[in-house]
């Protein structure tokens, strides 16, 4: 990651790391946890508390990001335990998070995940519809931070994280979530603010 942001003339503190602990062993994470990592992300809220609740109290510094789907069902126990979630992606969504923080007393920052590859089976605002959903998120009194993306595995990432960033920009959002353990090096060069890894962090998932 520094020699990424060495290589774009970028300061090696604007990116952040998101150690994605999903489907991994206590162990493993208490591993990284002694190492000093407090940046986490999660895809599934039944999961993360499992691996979380037991935990956050021990490390008031710990921030945990949601980076995989949310369902409506599921945003209560999502706003009591992450500090931002990066895949607000629909305007049902919206209203629930909206109503949901209203009533727990919290303001979660949240980005809106993009699909920037149009793809019928991922998650995501399609891309000609960002800037409605932006404009009705924030008319909710939702703080959105940044854009996120997870790119079709069998078109160039670099490609879509342009288009993030560029969209990003275009919105005045400070925050950019790309990349994963086999391009992060790449995400960061197109601006990356917050990289996404998981297995070469931790080796490979156990089944």
């Amino acid at each position: 990651m520094a020699q990424a942001c060495k290589d774009s003339q970028r300061e090696a503190d604007t990116v952040q790391l998101v150690a994605v602990s999903k489907m991994q062993p206590q162990d493993r994470i208490q591993t990284m946890l002694d190492s000093g990592q407090r940046l986490f992300g999660e895809n599934k809220v039944q999961e993360a508390q499992d691996h979380w609740e037991a935990l956050k109290p021990r490390y008031p510094d710990l921030r945990l990001h949601l980076i995989g789907g949310l369902q409506t069902n599921k945003v209560r126990d999502a706003v009591a335990l992450f500090d931002v979630i990066e895949t607000l992606d629909r305007e049902k969504l919206v209203d629930a998070l909206a109503q949901e923080m209203d009533k727990q007393g919290r303001r979660i920052p949240c980005y809106l995940q993009v699909n920037t590859g149009a793809e019928d089976q991922k998650g995501g605002v399609m891309p000609e519809a960002l800037e409605t959903l932006y404009a009705y998120a924030t008319k909710a009194g939702l703080e959105i931070r940044g854009l996120m993306c997870i790119p079709p595995v069998d078109a160039p990432a670099l490609f879509h994280f342009g288009l993030l960033a560029t969209w990003a920009r275009r919105l005045g959002l400070p925050d950019i979530s790309m990349g994963m353990s086999a391009d992060f090096e790449g995400a960061i060069r197109m601006g990356a603010t917050h990289v996404r890894v998981g297995s070469a962090l931790f080796g490979v998932r156990e089944p």
